[in-house]
């Protein structure tokens, strides 16, 4: 596992940021969700980038690179784009997020307008240009794809595991316990998303993941020290993320807090 002091205070500073303890209505939930769900989007361009990289994807089909890292890779998709629907059937991890939003009452405009742009075969400019995302989520996602675009795949790996996967049960512990004591019969698939990543990636995604991660890096010296160094900067970007999405938290008026 790749490990630093730098990584490890970075990930204790996200898991304590005061984002947090700052949701205490369920307006407060709205507005994280509004921020959080391009988050949630992101993650399977991410995953997707190394499924590319690490599968066999192309026409006509040839095998490609190893292939327990190949099951590493379709297994994680399998989870994140046709989990089990808690009400029944499948459904992907964001497409379950935007239910709990609407659930919620939380604006789903910025986001839905983004992927009809991108449908529609709007560059990721034009779609948020037409998205009116908040600042702070836009720089959040436009940060995944540089990793994304610029690669190699160690890279891309690095995002995915240590500043994903590695850390997003600790965030979502934080979350879940008294939400649907506050709001009964508002959050349920909120509560339901946040369990099931807290399940899997504590399970089965997060131990796959690191796993991957080390089979791209090959024992590399160079290529562990550059893994790490993105680790540092993903998590970084999410405590932009959170220091966005509190400020649109405290924005709302005193009254309706």
């Amino acid at each position: 596992m790749i490990e630093s002091p730098l990584l490890a205070t970075t990930r204790t500073r996200l898991l304590s940021h005061p984002l947090y303890a700052s949701l205490r209505t369920l307006d407060d939930v709205r507005v994280f969700m509004a921020h959080h769900v391009f988050a949630v989007w992101d993650f399977m361009s991410l995953l997707k980038a190394l499924q590319h990289g690490l599968t066999g994807l192309t026409l006509p089909w040839r095998p490609v690179g190893d292939p327990t890292v190949r099951r590493f890779v379709n297994e994680l998709v399998l989870g994140e784009e046709s989990d089990v629907d808690p009400r029944g059937g499948s459904i992907s991890h964001f497409e379950l997020y935007l239910d709990a939003m609407r659930e919620a009452g939380a604006d789903v405009g910025p986001i839905t307008r983004l992927i009809d742009a991108l449908r529609g075969g709007a560059s990721l400019d034009d779609a948020f240009a037409k998205a009116e995302a908040p600042p702070s989520a836009e720089t959040f996602v436009r940060h995944t794809f540089r990793i994304i675009e610029d690669g190699p795949l160690h890279r891309v790996a690095a995002a995915f595991t240590l500043g994903r996967e590695d850390v997003i049960p600790g965030m979502f512990v934080a979350l879940v316990d008294e939400l649907d004591r506050r709001h009964p019969g508002r959050l349920g698939l909120f509560r339901a998303y946040l369990e099931r990543h807290i399940a899997l990636d504590t399970d089965e995604h997060g131990p796959i993941a690191r796993r991957m991660l080390a089979q791209t890096c090959a024992d590399d010296p160079t290529k562990l020290d550059d893994a790490e160094r993105v680790g540092v900067d993903v998590l970084r970007a999410r405590l932009a993320l959170w220091d966005g999405t509190l400020a649109a938290v405290r924005e709302r008026p005193v009254s309706a807090r």
